[in-house]
């Protein structure tokens, strides 16, 4: 029986059209440049308000992957649909993220545990303090095929903002409770997954750092985080 919320108003993709993961970058250019770079026979099965999304396969594996837009309530949005009418099984966010602890540097890769929020996404199913805590098999998965490669990962706190130029210092106070990195998606992913069942995690590049004024340029942070996709690859 075919799914009657589908196509979505968001998402124009047929049934089956996803497969189980989908990886999640914030720009939709990231998302065209892992499908053009890492996928074979990539198919686009979404490109609604240019939010592109393609399927194909990842070293046999059919891998999914589309843009999230900036945001909670974009990415509210989308892993909703995906989760909740697509079948979608696994969502990891491939993102950019600003750098906040001392022990984090422009480049590396902090994976998100936990994810800290000013965010009121999580209000719709309990009026108090939510935790949005990632999924530990992806976790586990990916803090493994990192070693593998070479690489240790940063994990720990996320701060997920709901403000980007943040007049109330937030990340500032948060340094003080050993958050690693403030970027803007990751809690709401981890609340619709959790609320459906599903797992979801939120792999990071540092592309700034908040306090020591590092940054990269647009476009290395487009295209030049080939590690944290390729993490996010071998864990689909």
């Amino acid at each position: 029986m075919s799914n009657s919320n589908i196509p979505t108003p968001h998402i124009t993709a047929k049934e089956g059209d996803f497969a189980r993961t989908v990886l999640m970058p914030g720009d939709p250019l990231r998302a065209k440049f892992i499908a053009e770079t890492f996928l074979e026979n990539a198919v686009l099965v979404n490109n609604v308000r240019g939010v592109q999304g393609y399927t194909g396969y990842y070293k046999g594996k059919r891998v999914s992957v589309m843009a999230s837009g900036m945001g909670m309530p974009s990415i509210g949005i989308y892993s909703y649909e995906l989760f909740n009418y697509y079948g979608v099984e696994n969502i990891i966010r491939v993102g950019t993220a600003g750098g906040i602890g001392d022990n984090v540097k422009v480049r590396d890769i902090v994976i998100g545990m936990s994810a800290y929020t000013n965010s009121n996404f999580g209000r719709q199913w309990f009026d108090g303090n939510v935790a949005p805590c990632c999924s530990f098999k992806l976790l586990d998965a990916a803090v493994s095929t990192a070693r593998k490669m070479g690489i240790e990962p940063n994990v720990g706190a996320l701060y997920s903002s709901d403000i980007f130029y943040d007049e109330a210092g937030g990340a500032g106070k948060l340094k003080k409770l050993g958050v690693l990195a403030v970027e803007m998606e990751a809690a709401a992913l981890y609340l619709n997954a959790a609320r459906a069942g599903k797992n979801a995690l939120a792999i990071c590049t540092i592309s700034d750092h908040i306090f020591s004024g590092e940054s990269l340029p647009a476009e290395e942070r487009q295209i030049g985080f080939t590690k944290m996709m390729e993490i996010a690859l071998e864990i689909a």
